[in-house]
């Protein structure tokens, strides 16, 4: 069994308090996820490291399980999530969920050599390496395991959205 930590560049007394190792970015400038990713890299004492964002808490139970499977069948050395999305059209398609992603430490020469060339983009860096997209599409998938909650609004809606469901 794996652990626990909190990638965060800000309110480090807060996030301390959750009695976890607190990971700061290793390069300047906080560069966004890759860097969070690369500083997970840096500190894990296991072979795989699995990212999952702060802002989505409904996040699925089974999420390293199923990324962990899919990438051993695959002999991949990342995988991420995607999930069914009904676009302005009303067609639905699987969006890609790239920071809910499992990467192996093999990687981090890698993703540390993409950020210092200047790069940041998440999934051009995650779909240049080995790697499968696992589909969280499923009888019994939450389709709100994805949703992001990034102000109270989002919150109160996810709530709500929670509360309206019918009872099973």
């Amino acid at each position: 069994m794996g652990s626990i930590a909190i990638s965060a560049n800000r309110h480090l007394d807060e996030y301390a308090r959750f009695k976890v190792p607190v990971w700061s970015d290793s390069l300047v400038d906080y560069p966004g996820p890759l860097a969070g990713m690369l500083s997970g890299l840096e500190h894990a004492q296991s072979d795989w490291l699995l990212t999952v964002p702060c802002d989505s808490p409904l996040f699925p139970l089974d999420l390293a399980e199923r990324l962990s499977a899919r990438a051993a069948a695959d002999h991949s050395l990342v995988a991420f999530a995607a999930a069914p999305e009904t676009d302005a059209s009303g067609q639905r398609t699987l969006r890609t969920h790239p920071v809910f992603c499992l990467v192996h430490r093999d990687l981090r020469s890698s993703l540390a050599a993409y950020l210092a060339s200047g790069s940041h983009r998440v999934m051009h860096w995650l779909m240049a390496q080995p790697h499968s997209q696992v589909a969280f599409d499923q009888p019994g998938d939450d389709p709100l395991a994805f949703s992001n909650t990034n102000t109270r609004e989002d919150l109160q809606r996810l709530e709500l959205e929670l509360t309206a469901r019918p009872t099973r």
